[in-house]
C-alpha cells in the first residue's frame, strides 16, 4: 500500500512539475531594460572544449553530430575528420568577437575541409569578414559528395580555420563555436546532376496583419521559431536578434524587418548601416544579406525571395541559389549597429517588426539512402508546433521532456487505478464468499 502511495505523490508530483512549465514565447515577452547589458550569445547545450592545433600532425578529432568550443586568434587551427564514403559534412565555425572590438573590413573567419595531401574539398573556402561591425559570424567549410571529385574516400580529413585581424584591428582571441554536421547521401543512382529554374522571383506582398509579440534569442541555439506571419520584438544599439524558420522542400522564403522611430539624443545624426538583415540555412552559412542606414525614424529591409529548396540547388553557379540546398531551420538574424547608440537613448530599446511569408507546397523529400531528420536537417511535425508556439530549441526539448513525463504519469495512474480496481473486487470477493459461508454453516 505504502508503494501504491508513494507512486501517486510521485505522479501528482511530475504534474505540478509539468504545469508551472512556461508557457509559449509570447507569454514571456518582455522589454529589456538600460541597465542590463546585451545578452551574450547563448552557447550550444552539451558543447564540448577542443584546443585547436598548429599543425594537421597534432589536430584534434571532432565528430559529426557534435558541437564544439574553442578560441581562435589571428592565424591558423587543425582538426581532424573521419569521414565515410556516402555523406556531405559541413563544419560551420561560429566567431564572437569581443563587444566593442576595433576590426577591419577585410577581418574575419574563413574555413576549409581539405584532404590529407591539402586539396580543398571545393574551389574556395568558406569566409565572413565583418565589415567594420564586431558581429557575430559564420563560416563554413564543406565536404560535398559529388563525381570526380578528390573528397569522395572515405578517411582523414582535416578543417582549418583562418582567423584574419589587421596588425592596427583587435587581436585578442575569439570564443569560436564549431558544428559538425553529416548529411547523408542518396540512394544509388537517384542523385541530380544540374540546378533547377524558372522558379517565382518576385517577392509576394509582406503581410499586414497585427504583429505578435516573440522575443529572438542571442544566436543559432536559441533562435525563437516562427512562420508565416508579422512579428514584434525590440532591439537595442549593438543588439543581434536571432529567429528560426521551417522550410520544407520546395518553399521559399521572404523576410523583410523594419525599425521604428527611436527616442533620439541628438538631431541630424545617422548610423550607414543602422539595420542589418541576413538570412541563414541549416548549416549556418548565410544566404543572403542587407542592410540600410538609420537616423532615429523608420526605415526597413527586405531580402530577395529565396530559391525554392531543392537537393540541386547545390550544382548551382550562385551563392544565394546554391545554398537553399537542404529543407529544415532556416536562421534570420536582425542587428542594429552600436553606433544608433550615439544618437539614441539606449534605455528605450526601439521596436522591431518582422514579417515573413513562406511561399509554396511542401514537396516530397529526395530519396536519401538514411533518414535526414535524424541528422538534423528536415521538417518535422515537432518543429512546425515549436514555429506555432513560438519555441527555441531548449523550450522545445523541455517540451517534449514534458510530455514524456505527463505520458508516464498517464501511465503510471492508469497502472495504479486498474491494481486499486482489481484489489477491491478481489476484496469484495472474499467479503461476499466469508458472508456466504457464514450463512451455509449457521443453516
Amino acid at each position: 500500500m505504502g508503494q501504491v502511495r508513494r507512486a501517486v505523490l510521485a505522479g501528482a508530483a511530475a504534474l505540478v512539475v509539468a504545469g508551472a512549465a512556461p508557457g509559449p514565447a509570447y507569454a514571456a515577452y518582455a522589454v529589456d531594460t538600460a541597465a542590463e547589458p546585451v545578452p551574450a550569445y547563448r552557447t550550444a547545450d552539451g558543447a564540448k572544449k577542443v584546443s585547436g592545433a598548429a599543425s594537421t600532425a597534432d589536430a584534434p578529432l571532432i565528430e559529426a553530430g557534435k558541437v564544439y568550443e574553442d578560441t581562435l586568434a589571428p592565424g591558423d587551427r587543425f582538426y581532424k575528420l573521419d569521414l565515410d564514403a556516402k555523406s556531405s559534412v559541413y563544419v560551420s565555425a561560429v566567431m564572437r568577437p569581443t563587444t566593442g572590438a576595433k576590426v577591419g573590413y577585410s577581418d574575419g573567419i574563413e574555413a576549409v575541409v581539405m584532404t590529407t595531401g591539402g586539396k580543398m574539398c571545393t574551389s574556395r573556402a568558406g569566409r565572413a569578414t565583418f565589415s567594420y561591425e564586431p558581429l557575430l559570424l559564420s563560416a563554413v567549410g564543406v565536404r560535398r559528395l559529388q563525381e570526380d571529385s578528390d573528397c569522395q574516400q572515405p578517411g582523414v580529413y582535416y578543417v582549418k580555420l583562418t582567423r584574419t585581424a589587421g596588425k592596427d584591428y583587435d587581436q585578442s582571441p575569439y570564443p569560436v563555436e564549431l558544428k559538425v554536421q553529416r548529411e547523408p547521401g542518396l540512394t544509388t543512382g537517384s542523385a541530380p546532376v544540374s540546378a533547377p529554374s524558372g522558379w517565382p522571383t518576385t517577392a509576394p506582398a509582406a503581410p499586414a496583419a497585427d504583429a505578435v509579440p516573440r522575443k529572438g534569442g542571442t544566436g543559432f541555439n536559441d533562435a525563437r521559431a516562427l512562420g508565416a506571419g508579422v512579428w514584434r520584438d525590440d532591439l537595442r544599439p549593438g543588439q543581434t536578434r536571432f529567429y528560426r524558420v521551417p522550410v520544407e522542400w520546395g518553399q521559399q522564403l521572404a523576410v523583410s524587418a523594419e525599425l521604428a522611430g527611436a527616442k533620439l539624443t541628438k538631431e541630424y545624426s545617422t548610423a550607414t548601416n543602422g539595420l542589418a538583415v541576413s538570412l541563414y540555412t541549416p548549416y549556418r552559412d548565410k544566404v543572403e544579406d542587407k542592410d540600410t542606414s538609420y537616423d532615429g525614424k523608420q526605415a526597413g529591409v527586405t531580402l530577395p525571395l529565396t530559391a525554392p529548396v531543392a537537393y540541386e540547388n547545390r550544382f548551382a553557379s550562385d551563392d544565394s541559389h546554391r545554398a537553399m540546398r537542404v529543407a529544415g531551420w532556416y536562421y534570420v538574424a536582425v542587428t542594429m549597429s552600436h553606433k544608433v547608440g550615439e544618437f539614441t537613448e539606449d534605455a528605450s530599446p526601439v521596436p522591431l517588426t518582422l514579417r515573413l511569408n513562406v511561399e509554396g507546397k511542401a514537396a516530397a523529400a529526395p530519396p536519401y539512402a538514411e533518414s535526414l531528420t535524424a541528422a538534423g536537417f528536415g521538417v518535422t511535425g515537432d518543429d512546425r508546433a515549436a514555429a506555432q508556439d513560438g519555441l527555441t530549441a531548449p523550450e522545445s526539448a523541455a517540451a517534449a521532456d514534458r510530455r514524456s513525463t505527463m505520458g508516464v504519469v498517464a501511465a503510471g495512474g492508469f497502472g495504479t487505478g486498474t491494481v486499486l480496481l482489481l484489489g477491491l473486487g478481489a476484496w469484495l470477493w472474499l467479503a461476499r464468499r466469508s458472508a456466504t459461508s457464514g450463512s451455509a454453516t449457521s443453516g
